[in-house]
Order: C-alpha cells, then structure tokens, then sequence
C-alpha cells in the first residue's frame, strides 16, 4: 500500500479503493494512512518527538510536523520550547502564549523496505478494525431475524455460512439432529447472537432454536406479519416436533386455519425447511385449563389441577389416554411445558384417587397420634376443612361445632390440645436448632418457619450469609435443561408449598442483611 516511490495521486486512488472494496469510510483509511507515516516519523526524527501528520484530502499532499508546546519552564527540549524561542521560530510573536502549540515543518521522508512494511501493517491493521466495526453495526440489527447464505466450510462439526459481507457460525448443537448439510448448499438460519469480541466479531446461527421455527411462521403467513395473528409462544424437539400456540386479533380469522393454509400450503413450506419436523399449531387461550388440553393433543383431559404461585399443573386423565399426553419418550408432555410455561404432572384417575386417599390418611393419623382422638373424629376434621393442627388451633370453638357430633365442649378441648401441641412442637424445634447450630440471623429472618430452618439445619445451610447465595429453585425446585433434556431439581423446601414468590422474597431478606 505505501512504498518509496508513492506519489500523491497515487495515495488518493489507494484510499479510493480500499474504502470501495472495505465498504468503510474513506476517513479512517486516511487517518490509518496518516498514522502509518507519523510511525515511520517517529522512527527517523526520534521517537521523544511529538509529531502530527496530516494528509490533505483534496491534494494527497503529506504535511509533517514537530509539535511544541509553549511553556513558562522547558523540562523536555523535545516537547516543550520557551515563549521567547518560539517568538523568535512563529511568524506569529504578537499573539503566541503560555499553553500555545508551534508547528515545525519537517523534510518528507523515503519510506525504505523496512518501514513501508511497518506502515502496510498498520494501515491493514486499521482497516480490519473498521471492517469489522462496519460487520457489527451491519449485523446486530439483524439479531433475531433469518439469515440466508451459503455454506462456505464445515469444521469440527459446526457449519461456517458465508452471509455476503460477514461469515456465520452454526455450532453442531444447533443443527436439526440428522440433518446432512455440504459445502456450497443454500441455508437458512436464525441469527440468535453478535458478539463483540476483540479477535473478531462473531454472528451466531440456529436452525435448532425455537424462534427460528417462529420467524419461518413470520415469512410464510401474512397475517403473522401483518400483525393480526401473533405468536403466543413456540416449543421445539428440532428434528421431531413442535408446537406453536397463535392467537388472532381478529375474531373473523382463524389463526391455525391461517397458518396451515390451503390444503397445508404454508405450513408444509416450513415441514419442508425444517426436514419433516411434525408441528401441532394450537389456538391460544386466556382459559389455561383449555389450553393445556389442547396442547396435550390427542388426550383426552378428565381434570386439570392449576398451582398458579408454583407454576405447577396436575393432569388427570384415564389410562387408556396416558401414553397419548406423555408421548414417545415423554416428548408430548415436555412440549407442553415448555409452551405453557408450567410443570406438568399427569396421573392417572386411579392414581389421583391414590394420592387423594393416602393424603387423607396421613392427616387422619398426625391429628390422632397429636390431639389424642380417635381415626372417625380425625377423619371427620379432616374431611370438614380442619386437615392440620394449626388449623384447628386458629379455629373457634363456635365453627368447629358446627360440625355433626362435635359439642362445644369437645371443639374447645380441640383446641386447647392442639395449641398444647404446637407449644410442643415448637420448644421441640427450638432444641433441635440448637443442637444444629443455626445462626440467630436465620432464626430471625422473617417469614422462616421453625420447620424449614431445621430442614435448612440437617442440609448444613446454617449461616445466613449461605442461605443467601440460594436460588429460589435450590429452596422450591424447579428443572433445568441438559444437553436438550428437562432435569428436575429437588428443592430443599419443597414440603412446604412456598410459591416462586415467597421464596424469592425470602432470599432477598437475607441477601439485604448478610450484604449489607
């Protein structure tokens, strides 16, 4: 790019080019220029110089400069000049003072092989800077879209796409599995991620991620684009199945008529692109009992249970339906999930009807064993609203009367026991933390049960500081995606029912205390 021999013209026609070819401002390749030759300055005049180069943008003349500055008490001869030596150096004595700078024309210099070397580097270095500065700005507005190009190589498995002005990267996890793509072939994908980075800016692609199934939605119906239909939410096994859940904003409409199109035109467009991928398009609704049974399609629902604070779900259902809802290796289930955003748990009636019995024993037996009656009392408290002792103990005397064969003298003896009781349990707990050694912090953190800090205890969670540093999935469970599988996590605290809410604000109490 610079040698000896450069002429001006010749520097113009470079800086022409290189910016047409770069598609860069014709600005940074002049300042990359004008530093690679301030370099080279340095190098023959001494690097203990200021030295500004400017080259002028109509002419292609090279202007090199000594910069001095104007100062009461010269400390460095290179930099600095007295006022009264730069008066007798300037043209411009009258005006000149303290803080002012004094330019010194230096002789052009003959680029040798060495230092037109250095200056190519430079110049090369600058422009690949503002390349790929000019590659970011291009492509991080094109984050979340489809991108098409052409596969240029395969490495390690993973996919490089030539995108024209830039190169695209899908990682082997995030190919549709058994796909067979080669060099040379046209490919879609969805841009996910740009990345900034200091070696080079990197542009992410998926063919695996569930809004790229979204965006194919997007180009393929009209309506999506338009905005009357809109997508709820999406849920892939790429490869296999998924499923997507639309609404439409208008009631004339139907939106999963829209998006399979006739005869399953346009929804068959995206089966194609996605290599067979089976996909159940379903009808939103603010109704989530009628939503999750749609998209546990083609079961048939007897009775949906919904915990709205834990983000939990029973499905009930026969067992003639069972392996429809759960679905070849739990996929149908899994995808549920995923698209409504809730765990779901599905038994059967028998099995419902099992856990309802055992529940009801277990109560039964804690307030015999507890309060001293007899299984037919126990079962009718429990039956009657009163499964636990501490409901029984904020109860009145009056309400639990009201029961058939309980007096009100038998419904104060309830109570009294069961406060006993309580009184018990509680001096109980206090000993048993002791014995743990739980920090007073915990014990005193509101809305900690004495329960849960000896759970907390026997799990060697006994400092505030380490309760802190918990998730709420750690104290109430929650799953986790390994390598696309769902893993459940078992909460420490999951026995006593906390909502993601409550547990959260738990947390955050202790994190305002032991961070303080």
């Amino acid at each position: 790019m610079l040698n000896s021999g450069l002429d001006k013209q010749e520097l113009l026609r470079i800086v022409e080019a290189v910016a047409n070819e770069k598609s860069i401002d014709k600005e940074i390749v002049i300042g990359s220029m004008e530093t690679a030759i301030q370099k080279a300055a340095l190098t023959k005049f001494g690097n203990d110089n200021n030295i500004e180069v400017l080259i002028d943008r109509e002419s292609g003349d090279i202007k090199i400069q000594k910069v001095l500055e104007i100062v009461e008490k010269v400390e460095d001869t290179a930099k600095e000049i007295s006022l009264i030596e730069a008066k007798k150096t300037s043209s411009k004595t009258e005006s000149l003072k303290i803080g002012d700078r004094i330019f010194e024309e230096l002789p052009q210099i003959d680029f040798g092989r060495i230092a037109a070397q250095s200056a190519k580097q430079v110049i090369s270095s600058r422009v690949r800077e503002a390349e790929k500065d000019r590659q970011y700005e291009d492509f991080i507005d094109k984050q979340g879209q489809i991108l098409s190009g052409i596969i240029k190589r395969l490495e390690y498995g993973n996919v490089i796409v030539d995108l024209g002005k830039a190169e695209g990267v899908i990682k082997k996890d995030e190919l549709i599995p058994r796909e067979i793509l080669k060099t040379g072939d046209r490919v879609k994908a969805y841009c996910y991620e740009v990345k900034k980075e200091l070696k080079g800016h990197q542009i992410f692609l998926s063919r695996a991620h569930p809004q790229f199934l979204a965006k194919l939605f997007f180009q393929e119906v009209p309506e999506i684009y338009e905005g009357t239909i809109e997508i709820k939410s999406v849920a892939r096994d790429p490869g296999s199945r998924a499923k997507i859940c639309v609404s439409s904003q208008d009631s004339s409409i139907d939106p999963v008529g829209a998006c399979v199109g006739m005869r399953g035109s346009r929804v068959q467009t995206i089966v194609n692109e996605l290599h067979g991928e089976k996909i159940d398009i379903i009808k939103w609704t603010e109704d989530l009992p009628t939503l999750i049974s749609e998209s546990l399609s083609p079961a048939e629902i007897q009775r949906v249970l919904i915990d709205q604070d834990n983000k939990r779900i029973d499905i009930i259902l026969t067992e003639e339906n069972l392996s429809k809802a759960i679905g070849r290796r739990g996929q149908n289930v899994r995808l549920a999930s995923k698209l409504t955003n809730y765990e779901i748990d599905i038994l059967t009636d028998k099995e419902d009807s099992e856990r309802r019995q055992t529940e009801f024993k277990e109560r039964t037996d804690t307030l015999v064993k507890n309060l001293e009656v007899d299984e037919t009392l126990g079962q009718l408290l429990v039956s009657e609203g009163l499964p636990s002792i501490e409901d029984i103990s904020q109860s009145t005397p009056e309400d639990i009367a009201k029961i058939d064969a309980i007096d009100e003298e038998t419904a104060k003896e309830l109570i009294d026991r069961s406060k006993e009781t309580l009184i018990k349990q509680k001096e109980a707990i206090s000993e048993k933390l002791k014995e743990l050694g739980v920090e007073e912090a915990m014990i005193n953190l509101k809305g900690m049960t004495q329960g849960m800090l000896v759970i907390l205890g026997q799990k060697n969670i006994k400092k505030l500081i380490d309760f802190a540093d918990l998730s709420s999935d750690e104290l109430i469970g929650g799953f986790d995606e390994v390598k696309g599988k769902k893993i459940r996590i078992e909460g420490y605290l999951e026995e006593f029912s906390l909502s993601r809410k409550e547990a959260d604000e738990l947390i955050m109490a202790a994190r305002e205390i032991a961070f303080k």
